[in-house]
C-alpha cells in the first residue's frame, strides 16, 4: 500500500499485475493495465480542454466500466470528481453544477439526453462511440488519440480528491470536501481492517454519490483487488443480488442493513452458493438484532462489522460483531474509534460525559472532511476547536448524533440530537 495519492496504486498494479481485473461489470472486465492507460488518456484530454488543478469535474453516468476510468482520469489530471446522481431531480443537479463551479463533465452517450434537459454548457468528455451531440464535447475517438503515459501534473495529498453532496436537515445540498489525504486514510483503514488481498472481489453495491462506494473503489485498489460493479437493476431485486454474489464469487460487501434484510427475506439464499463471502460490513442505519442474528446464522463463514461514520468522517468507529446476537432487545454497538481517530462525547454545555450518560459524538480523524464547499457558516457551526499542542488546536467534527459510552467502552448510537435534527 504505497503512494500518497488516492490513485497511486493504479500505476503500480498496472506494472506488477497488468492482466488482473480492476473492475468487473455485467460479465465484462477492465484490467489494471487498461485502467491505467485509459485513465491517463482521459486525464490528458481534460487538461487539453483547459482543466486546471483542483477544478471540480462532474461525473454523470450510470454504473459501468467507464466509471472507473472517469474517477481515476479526473484525479490524475489534478481535478476533484463530483458524483452527479442521474436519478435525482434536475433542479438539484443544476444547483450542484452551479454551486461548486463545475466546468467539465465526464459522461457517456446514454446520458446525453438527460444532460440536454439540464441545459448544460459545460465542456464534456463523452466516453462512448462517435455520434451526433448538442454539446461542446471531447469524444471517445479524441480521447483514444491521447498519450497513454501519465500526465505531468503536480499533486499533493492536501489537494481536493472529491466533493460529495449530501442533504442537510433543510434538504439543501451541501458539498462535503475530501482531500487525497483523508480519502487515503479511509481507504487504508478499510483495506487493513478486513485484510483485503489481491484475490478479493469487492461488491460496489452503493451508487458513487453514497460514501460507502469510496471504500469499494479505493480500499480495493490499495491491494490490487477487483471491484465488482453491481448494476442498478440488480440492486433492486434481492434474488438477482444473491445470484450476482454467487456468479462473481464476491468476497467482501459493504452495504446498508436494509439491503441485507431484503437479501435474507427475499434473496433465495437457500438456492445460492454464497460460500465466497468472507466479510460483510454494514452501516448507515441500525441493524435490528433479530435480523442480524438470522443472517449470521445463514452465513456462518462470514465475519460481520458494524461501521459508523457520517460521510464527513467515514468509518470513524466500528464494531466487529463477535457472533449472532443473543439479546435481541439490545442494539448493536457502533464500537470504538478506528485507528488514527479520537472521540469526545459532550453534553449540551460542552462538557465531557461520563460513561452511561448520553451526549453528542464529536470526532477527530484523518478521514475527516476539510469542510463544506462555500459554506463558512456551516463550517463554523460543526467544527469544534479545543486546545491542543501549543498554538495548534484539536479540531473535532460535531456529528449531531447522540451516543452513550458503555462501561465496557463501547459506544451505542441513540439517534439525532434535537440541535442537529
Amino acid at each position: 500500500m504505497d503512494g500518497f495519492l488516492i490513485h497511486s496504486p493504479i500505476a503500480r498494479f498496472a506494472r506488477e499485475a497488468p492482466e488482473r481485473h480492476a473492475f468487473r461489470f455485467a460479465g465484462e472486465c477492465l484490467t489494471y493495465r487498461d485502467l491505467e492507460m485509459r485513465s491517463n488518456q482521459l486525464a490528458h484530454a481534460l487538461l487539453e480542454r483547459g482543466l486546471t488543478r483542483r477544478a471540480r469535474v462532474g461525473i454523470y453516468m450510470r454504473k459501468g466500466l467507464d466509471l472507473g476510468v472517469a474517477i481515476y482520469g479526473i484525479l490524475k489530471a489534478g481535478g476533484a470528481f463530483v458524483p452527479l446522481d442521474p436519478f435525482v431531480p434536475k433542479a438539484r443537479l443544476a444547483f450542484m453544477l452551479a454551486d461548486c463551479g463545475i466546468e467539465h463533465v465526464v459522461s457517456t452517450d446514454d446520458m446525453l439526453d438527460p444532460l440536454s434537459e439540464l441545459e448544460v454548457s459545460h465542456r464534456l468528455c463523452v466516453l462512448g462511440p462517435e455520434g451526433e451531440h448538442p454539446f461542446q464535447a471531447v469524444r471517445r475517438g479524441d480521447i483514444d488519440a491521447q498519450p497513454t503515459s501519465p500526465p505531468d501534473v503536480w499533486i499533493t495529498d492536501q489537494d481536493l480528491a472529491y466533493l460529495m453532496y449530501t442533504s442537510g436537515s433543510t434538504g439543501e445540498p451541501k458539498g462535503m470536501m475530501h482531500t487525497h489525504r483523508s480519502s487515503l486514510a479511509y481507504a487504508r483503514w478499510g483495506a487493513q481492517h478486513v485484510d483485503l488481498e489481491p484475490d478479493d472481489r469487492v461488491a460496489s453495491h452503493a451508487p458513487l454519490h453514497f460514501d460507502l462506494s469510496i471504500f469499494d473503489f479505493f480500499s480495493t485498489s490499495q491491494v490490487g483487488g477487483t471491484v465488482v460493479l453491481v448494476p442498478e437493476p440488480v440492486t433492486k431485486f434481492p434474488a438477482s443480488w444473491t445470484q450476482t454474489i454467487e456468479d462473481e464469487r464476491i468476497s467482501v460487501v459493504f452495504t446498508v442493513p436494509f439491503t441485507l434484510i431484503e437479501m435474507l427475506e427475499r434473496g433465495a439464499m437457500d438456492a445460492r452458493d454464497l460460500s465466497s463471502l468472507r466479510w460483510i460490513l454494514f452501516g448507515g442505519e441500525p441493524f435490528p438484532p433479530k435480523h442480524l442474528r438470522a443472517l449470521m446464522n445463514a452465513l456462518p463463514g462470514a465475519r460481520f462489522t458494524n461501521v459508523y461514520g457520517p460521510a464527513e468522517a467515514p468509518s470513524c468507529t466500528c464494531f466487529d460483531v463477535p457472533g449472532p446476537p443473543e439479546d435481541l432487545a439490545a442494539p448493536i454497538p457502533i464500537g470504538t474509534v478506528s485507528s488514527n481517530s479520537d472521540d469526545l462525547v459532550l453534553d449540551e454545555e460542552g462538557a465531557e460525559c461520563e460513561p452511561g450518560h448520553p451526549g453528542e459524538l464529536c470526532i477527530r480523524s484523518t478521514t475527516l472532511t476539510s469542510g463544506y464547499w462555500n459554506r463558512p457558516d456551516l463550517n463554523e457551526r460543526v467544527f469544534l476547536k479545543r486546545p491542543g499542542l501549543g498554538p495548534f488546536p484539536e479540531v473535532y467534527f460535531r456529528t449531531g448524533d447522540l451516543v452513550v459510552r458503555r462501561d465496557d467502552g463501547l459506544l451505542e448510537f441513540l439517534g439525532r440530537s434535537d440541535r442537529m435534527s
